[in-house]
């Protein structure tokens, strides 16, 4: 970060902070190297914390230089009208992702709003604080397709997916995750909403263990798969997605629809399309979902990939 790069952030941070948005939203995304200099930087707007996160580890006078530059916008006309009231940098290289509070004292839980829908975070404790902001359009056009149907949420996480559904109409959500306190925090989602909890499921499993239980309540109309890119024993992207769209047909009714998602930058569209082509022939590509303008990226095929499949001939 040299001070040419810090003074483009300070200058695009304070405009932002100016009007700041009355939802949730990403302020700079550094990582689609549209900023060079910050290419390990995002900054989020979460309803009155400013989060701020850096994936690489800068030199020790950058992080000096950084932290003094953020501590100047708090004193800012800017901040002061946004009604920001924390700072935090987080530091997403280092093994513990250990967050800094700049400024505000520490919030362990705080609820957000996207799309008029509310969820609830953890701040200063994970690595990810428990809503993708990347996903936004995704979670638009599930709550646009739900009406009337059951949907299968693989790698729920915090069941983002599963309230937009739910919202949007759906008769029933099945959320499966290894993690059983991703899942908690998605009950505690639908809660916040006023959901009727019978109309969802939570299934703490491994899906490759679990492939009995997830067909047994089944058939599915809209299948969503929103892997992790890596998962240390449990999921290797190269290899583990195939695995999971080859089940597609067998989880899917007539007419069924799968939102297949991807995040890693190393891949592009093409990798999902020639999987689908080559383990679930009977799928074809309806289209890519645009992603939110706040995330741009040098390259469209490093950015998030939400890709829209249907079955060809109406048959599972």
């Amino acid at each position: 970060m040299t001070p040419d790069a810090l003074a483009t952030l300070h200058a695009h941070l304070l405009t932002a902070l100016a009007t700041p948005p009355e939802e949730t939203r990403r302020l700079f995304h550094g990582r689609g190297r549209c900023w060079p200099g910050l290419e390990q930087l995002t900054v989020d707007w979460l309803q009155g914390i400013v989060l701020v996160a850096l994936f690489k580890e800068p030199e020790p006078q950058q992080l000096q230089a950084l932290q003094q530059m953020l501590l100047q916008i708090t004193q800012a006309p800017q901040w002061q009208a946004s009604t920001a009231h924390t700072l935090l940098l987080q530091h997403r290289y280092l093994p513990q992702s250990t967050t800094e509070w700049l400024l505000g004292p520490e919030i362990d839980e705080w609820t957000l709003t996207e799309g008029g829908l509310r969820y609830r975070i953890d701040l200063g404790k994970k690595q990810n604080a428990g809503l993708f902001l990347d996903m936004r359009y995704g979670r638009n056009w599930v709550k646009a397709h739900a009406q009337g149907k059951r949907v299968l949420n693989l790698f729920a996480y915090t069941c983002g997916f599963s309230v937009a559904a739910i919202e949007g109409g759906a008769e029933h959500v099945v959320n499966l995750d290894m993690s059983r306190a991703a899942l908690s925090r998605g009950r505690d989602n639908h809660r916040l909403n006023g959901h009727d909890l019978s109309q969802v499921s939570f299934l703490g499993h491994d899906l490759f263990k679990s492939w009995g239980k997830v067909i047994n309540n089944g058939p599915y109309d809209l299948v969503i798969i929103d892997p992790p890119s890596f998962q240390k024993g449990s999921f290797l992207l190269t290899k583990d997605y195939q695995r999971v769209l080859r089940r597609l047909p067998e989880l899917l009714a007539p007419q069924g629809t799968v939102l297949a998602c991807m995040n890693d930058p190393a891949f592009g569209a093409d990798f999902l399309i020639d999987g689908v082509t080559r383990e679930a022939p009977s799928l074809h590509f309806v289209e890519r979902l645009d992603n939110p303008p706040e995330f741009p990226d040098i390259d469209l095929q490093s950015g998030l990939k939400a890709l829209v499949f249907t079955l060809a001939d109406g048959t599972a």
